[in-house]
This record gives C-alpha cells, structure tokens and sequence, in this order.
C-alpha cells in the first residue's frame, strides 16, 4: 500500500549531493545518449518529486559550457552511456554556464535550475556538459533537492 495515496507533499526530504566534482568531459550528443551522470534516483516504490537542482562552480577556472539536464526511464541497474538511449532519455532542459575565475576574495555564483515534477519510480535525471569545463579537477558540484513519497 502506498505511504502517500495523493501526493501533494514529500514524506521524506530527498537530497542528493554529486560526487565528485562533475566535469571535464564534454558529452556533445543532445539525443540522450554518451556518458551522461545520473545525479538523482527517484524512490524506486513510490516515486520522488524534484524541486531543483544547484549548481555551483568549483575547482580551478571553469570554461564556458552548457549543462544539460535528462529524464530517464530506466529503473533497473544503469550503466552511463549504455542503458541511457535515444529511445528512454528526453532532454529535460539546459542552462548556459559562463565561464568564471576562482578567487580567493570574490565568490562566483551559482544557478538554481527549477524542475518541479513528480518522477515515477526509479526514473533518473542524468546531465552531461556540451564541452569541456577545463582542466582536471575543475567543473560543478550539482545538489539536487527534492523529496519522496
């Protein structure tokens, strides 16, 4: 039986940190295929709800980009740039990153990307950036918020 039978609320917060640093790679298809990171896992029982999706700039300087975000069906085991296909990935949105400098006196911003949908179970949201965000060990840590029911 379902915790949540009409889920307006979230039962319990759902929040997912990347890890580690995501970048440099570029992934230049925008048809849901290539070597995407899965950044968040709905519930596989009853489904998440994802508000959004920080993403701030860490690292050395990051080059200017886009961050592309996807919404995968794919519930079982998932292996990047294998089970995401043309045929159960969609683009969901992008966000053009500009390129910043990092500096010990001035702090570089970072983009909220509001999602605000209700995932099935097991569904994933996978992102990739369409060219490199520099040298190694500098790109974005992404925060997705959320919750499940």
């Amino acid at each position: 039986m379902a915790a949540n039978t009409q889920p307006i609320y979230g039962r319990t917060p759902h929040v997912v940190l990347s890890t580690p640093i995501l970048g440099p790679t570029a992934v230049t298809a925008t048809d849901g295929t290539g070597l995407l990171e899965p950044i968040f896992q709905a519930d596989t029982i009853e489904g998440s709800f994802v508000d959004n999706i920080t993403v701030k700039p860490v690292g050395g300087n990051t080059a200017a980009t886009v961050l592309r975000v996807f919404l995968c069906s794919v519930t079982g085991p998932f292996t990047p740039g294998t089970s995401n296909t043309v045929a159960n990935t969609n683009l969901l949105t992008e966000l053009t990153l500009l390129a910043t400098t990092a500096s010990n006196n001035t702090a570089r911003g970072e983009w909220i990307i509001p999602i605000r949908r209700a995932l099935p179970p097991g569904w994933r949201i996978l992102v990739g950036f369409g060219t490199s965000t520099g040298s190694a060990g500098t790109g974005y840590v992404l925060t997705t918020f959320g919750s499940s029911y």
